[in-house]
């Protein structure tokens, strides 16, 4: 009875925040996942009405709260449609933080999150392993996309078409890098992300040959761990402060201008999350962390503010250059108002003819952890996006997110569509490979 009394008065905390809210529904307009269920408990205004609850003392089933809460993309899409300011996605993580400590985590999310993501030289070395034997549970199934499927019957797979884990890591081709500034004056350092180093390391390739164009330096250290993302929507905050330090020890070691990342949920993490989820840490970790906080900056965001000699949009070379589109990934869109940007560096390519795709800020449906534990839910979102995709006429989609790769390359492939998946960087990219 104690500690459920602690928790109501931890959830009471958050009063200030939830008697913004004004029930008002826009955020039912918006949300991708009450487009699919039409069930009011899953749209933001009926989260904060459950914890509005809580706050006076109605707390009485954590577990179905938790269930509630934990349905939630953390797409951002209601709390950029709130006409009251509400900040929803704080709201949620820090709720999900106060349920995970008062319950505990799952005996899976646990080993997940503590046992292997807390232990970035074990998780790479496991990620290394899997590549290896991947092979024996996975199948090739389209070649125009690179995806494969499960070989047997799982529960995990289920009937997902999977970007398989790269031969090569790039922490294994490139696993650190302090190079001094060129013509541009500035230094960087580069967080790569899990997705990108282990799923996508073209995409990082890809950045470091763009920096090195523009005479940008770069420090890249080793063993970098994960963002935190997965641990702070998990409300595992003793997991979440591990990974900051872990990154923080790491990069206090270089000297840099600013720190840039091609991972759209990377960039949201270190720039909004750190701050968040470090309210109550020591002034020096609130210090460390506020310092690369504020200077962390989408890869495109970076380009088209700080590099003079970025070339501007270009006519296509012929009438017949393919159609290019872009997805904005949540984070990226609404949390961090970055669009203009990957359409610049995207247009700047006369190889191409870009073409925008309806509802192109529109969630794709993956949501991290939601794809794996609402799979059915997640893959009808990503097929009002593939239409929305189809409708341009494509040949290639890009996005500035790895996890919307994942999403796009499922959803795309399922259907049969032969449409390439890019990073918007790297059809920036072909430029330089061209010249």
């Amino acid at each position: 009875m104690a500690r459920m009394r602690q928790l109501a008065r931890l959830i009471g905390e958050l009063e200030d925040q939830l008697i913004v809210c004004m029930r008002c529904g826009m955020c039912q307009a918006v949300c991708p996942l009450y487009e699919e269920t039409g069930r009011e408990a899953d749209v933001a205004r009926g989260k904060l009405a459950l914890l509005d609850g809580l706050s006076r003392e109605m707390f009485k089933d954590p577990k179905g709260v938790s269930e509630s809460l934990n349905r939630c993309l953390l797409c951002g899409s209601c709390e950029a449609n709130c006409p009251s300011g509400v900040r929803v996605l704080d709201i949620f993580l820090k709720a999900r933080a106060i349920l995970a400590g008062y319950m505990g985590l799952s005996p899976v999310k646990k080993a997940i999150l503590r046992g292997i993501l807390a232990r970035p030289a074990f998780f790479d070395s496991l990620m290394e392993w899997g590549a290896r034997f991947q092979t024996v549970f996975t199948k090739p199934v389209d070649d125009a996309l690179g995806t494969s499927c499960a070989r047997f019957l799982s529960p995990v797979l289920a009937d997902r078409r999977i970007k398989p884990l790269a031969a090569v890591p790039f922490h294994a081709k490139v696993p650190e890098r302090d190079a001094p500034a060129g013509r541009s004056s500035l230094k960087v350092a580069f967080f790569v992300g899990c997705l990108i180093d282990k799923i996508f390391p073209e995409v990082a390739e890809t950045v470091l040959r763009v920096l090195d164009h523009h005479g940008v330096g770069v420090f890249l250290p080793r063993n970098q761990a994960c963002c935190g993302i997965p641990a702070a929507s998990s409300g595992d905050t003793a997991t979440f402060r591990k990974l900051v330090s872990h990154n923080l020890e790491r990069f206090d070691a270089g000297r840099f201008d600013y720190l840039v990342t091609a991972c759209a949920t990377c960039t949201f993490t270190i720039r909004k999350i750190w701050p968040l989820l470090l309210e109550d840490a020591d002034p020096e970790t609130k210090a460390r962390a506020a310092a690369v906080s504020s200077k962390t900056l989408d890869i495109h965001q970076f380009l088209a503010a700080h590099i003079q000699d970025v070339p501007p949009a270009a006519e296509p070379l012929e009438d017949a250059a393919p159609v290019v589109t872009y997805h904005d990934p949540c984070h990226l869109r609404k949390s961090l108002g970055v669009f203009v940007e990957p359409r610049r560096l995207i247009q700047a390519n006369p190889n191409y003819r870009f073409r925008e795709m309806p509802e192109a800020d529109r969630c794709c449906g993956l949501g991290g952890s939601f794809g794996l534990e609402h799979y059915d839910l997640s893959s009808s979102i990503g097929k009002r996006k593939r239409n929305s995709i189809i409708e341009t006429g494509c040949a290639v989609v890009a996005t500035g997110c790895p996890a919307c790769m994942i999403q796009l390359h499922d959803v795309l492939s399922r259907s049969g569509d032969r449409i390439a998946v890019r990073h918007a960087i790297q059809i920036y990219g072909e430029i330089l490979d061209s010249s």
